[in-house]
């Protein structure tokens, strides 16, 4: 006497909306997280590299209650356009616009 088993074809896998959704999340988290992770090390292996002894000299200057990055740059930099050096200014002081305030130290790229 033989039995015979009979087996159904496995049904596919199917998620539900939420499981979709938690899907979904799960691996834009993990996206961002991998692009964060090298986002800091590209910027750790940047900064790294410039303290070499080739690096750029930055003076730094205390912003009085009247300075402007203008005036700033026209003062340090008397021979340079001012508009370039404003503009490095706030790219070497990851500063979100031009404004500054009293008080603040703001470094000077170097000629």
């Amino acid at each position: 006497m033989s039995m015979t088993v009979h087996t159904r074809p496995s049904a596919p896998v199917r998620l539900t909306r939420r499981g979709r959704v938690v899907v979904i999340c799960a691996v834009a988290f993990v996206l961002l997280t991998c692009l964060w992770v090298g986002a800091r090390h590209g910027a750790r292996a940047t900064s790294e590299g410039d303290r070499g002894p080739s690096s750029v000299r930055l003076e730094s200057v205390v912003v009085g209650p009247h300075d402007t990055l203008w005036g700033i740059a026209v003062r340090t930099r008397p021979g340079v356009d001012p508009r370039v050096t404003v503009q490095r200014m706030i790219d070497l002081n990851a500063l979100p616009g031009a404004v500054v305030n009293p008080g603040q130290t703001v470094y000077i790229p170097s000629r």
